[in-house]
């Protein structure tokens, strides 16, 4: 009896063990990841080191009828914080011209005066990528106004010219984006220059989300990145027309209550915006969409996948 009783005790145990030490796998039948975080102490640049977002589209994500070919993309809810859908949310990449929100963030902190006239230098050229711009050197407009184009239209040199007018600088404001930065808890994220035009601006979709948190809470942002278009007129006298970068604000068949697009060829095409979708306020990150459309796209397919759902079952 003894023996039987050792023998049934050690077949328990060995049962336990293998429960223990087998992988936690979803109903599907699907792995479940268990990713560590970075540390939030004693790191002076909060980002570390993860292979960058892949080209390979050969697996696109897949939920229901949801396929997107944005290498990294995640809709979380405004208000609960709940996902309802992600890929690739963590891998770190170049976010391009998705900067400017940060550096707008950075600007109104500081309170500088809207109505200061702020001219383009030489410096404010775009020595990294050579993109053109109407803002000629000596042009002047109100910071108001270089902030309204350099988030509706992602106007480069509006954008340095706000960061080389801080006080301290462009070093200086550079170190307050990346203050800015951890103060959100973006911890995988950095930032080099004002403009994004340059690849070390990088952050992943999981971090974006807090920017683009952190930036509705400004309401001159949700309306410079709203705006569909805006007449600007410079101290010598021109009128220049802007359209927003984004064709999806006139749109009437969304709500959308911020709005910034990027591009650079290493960052791919880059949308990031917040929207009401059936009847749900959410934020949408879309990162390294090839094809001019594409991201514009993924959103479409975005709201038309939550829009059917959102009468069949929740999402969440």
């Amino acid at each position: 009896m003894k023996r039987k009783a050792w023998r049934m005790a050690v077949c328990a145990s060995s049962v336990m063990a293998m429960l223990v030490l087998a992988p936690v796998h979803a109903a599907d039948g699907k792995k479940r990841v268990h990713v560590k975080y970075a540390s939030k102490s004693g790191a002076k640049t909060p980002v570390r080191k993860h292979a960058p977002v892949g080209r390979d589209h050969a697996g696109l994500a897949s939920v229901g009828n949801l396929n997107l070919k944005s290498a990294a993309a995640l809709v979380v809810d405004l208000d609960d914080g709940h996902t309802i859908f992600g890929k690739n949310t963590q891998n770190i990449a170049p976010i391009a011209s998705i900067t400017k929100l940060m550096t707008a963030m950075v600007v109104l902190d500081a309170s500088l005066p809207l109505e200061e006239t702020l001219h383009i230098d030489s410096a404010d050229l775009d020595s990294v990528k050579h993109t053109n711009s109407r803002l000629g050197v000596g042009t002047g407009l109100p910071r108001r106004d270089m902030l309204r184009l350099a988030l509706m239209s992602s106007e480069n040199r509006a954008a340095a010219s706000l960061g080389r007018s801080y006080p301290g600088g462009s070093e200086a404001f550079i170190a307050a984006m990346n203050r800015k930065a951890v103060e959100l808890g973006m911890w995988n994220t950095r930032f080099v220059d004002p403009t994004g035009l340059s690849s070390e601006n990088v952050s992943t979709a999981d971090d974006l989300v807090k920017m683009v948190k952190g930036a509705y809470q400004y309401p001159l942002i949700r309306e410079f990145t709203t705006t569909s278009a805006h007449e600007v007129g410079t101290t010598a006298g021109r009128n220049l027309q802007y359209r927003n970068s984004n064709g999806l604000v006139r749109n009437s068949a969304w709500e959308i209550g911020l709005s910034k697009t990027g591009y650079i060829s290493e960052a791919g095409r880059c949308l990031v915006m917040q929207a009401t979708i059936a009847a749900r306020p959410v934020i949408i990150v879309l990162l390294d969409s090839w094809g001019k459309q594409t991201r514009i796209g993924d959103a479409n397919r975005i709201k038309k996948w939550m829009e059917s759902l959102s009468g069949r079952k929740s999402l969440g």
